[in-house]
């Protein structure tokens, strides 16, 4: 019985991992209208295996966005030199072109919240640790906060347009972006008691 149960929970992680990652695929090759229809058949599975795994169609994007997340961008936040400035800046680079690619994933988890997800946050909090590396090492603004890091996500985020296949606006305001974060002789001024939105990107 123990050894049915193994392979019973073997068998529905890897059309868990399918499933996933046709989806990645498929909202990329087809864009937001791809249906659980297409993505099954992409992942060689039934539709009705879809509906068991995934509730809902909501619940597939909030999977595949912290598929997006956790394989693409948390990585880099571990990925520590002796360089806490580069680190820093390189994860901000590295957030902003992979939701620059994923802009598809990017809109349909807005509109169902998955922003909400532990992947996010976890996501921020590796953020901070490099943010204070970098204070810690006098490279960047003691003043500031992750939330500026993501504002910094946001406003990079709203110069991507499909015109633009190199990037290169993207990166140009990345790096002017970042050269705000730079230790300096005036402090910023202070932000609103609000919370800083955590949608990183505009519709």
């Amino acid at each position: 019985m123990a050894t049915n149960e193994r392979a019973l929970r073997a068998d529905a992680a890897r059309n868990y991992e399918r499933i996933v990652g046709a989806a990645v695929l498929a909202f990329e090759e087809i864009g937001p209208e791809a249906t659980l229809e297409q993505i099954a058949q992409r992942a060689d599975v039934s539709v009705m295996t879809v509906y068991r795994r995934f509730h809902a169609r909501d619940q597939l994007v909030r999977a595949v966005f912290d598929h997006v997340l956790t394989t693409e961008i948390e990585p880099m936040a571990a990925a520590h030199t002796d360089d806490p400035w580069r680190d820093l800046i390189g994860m901000l680079e590295t957030t902003v072109e992979v939701l620059a690619r994923q802009r598809t994933i990017l809109s349909l988890a807005r509109e169902s919240d998955a922003f909400d997800v532990d992947s996010v946050h976890r996501c921020l909090r590796s953020l901070e640790r490099l943010l204070r590396r970098a204070v810690d090492a006098g490279t960047a603004r003691p003043e500031l906060e992750v939330r500026d890091l993501a504002a910094v996500i946001v406003m990079a985020l709203a110069t991507v347009h499909p015109d633009d296949h190199q990037g290169a606006d993207r990166k140009r305001y990345v790096a002017l972006l970042a050269d705000g974060l730079r230790t300096a002789p005036t402090t910023l001024p202070p932000p609103s008691s609000r919370e800083f939105p955590a949608h990183p990107a505009p519709r």
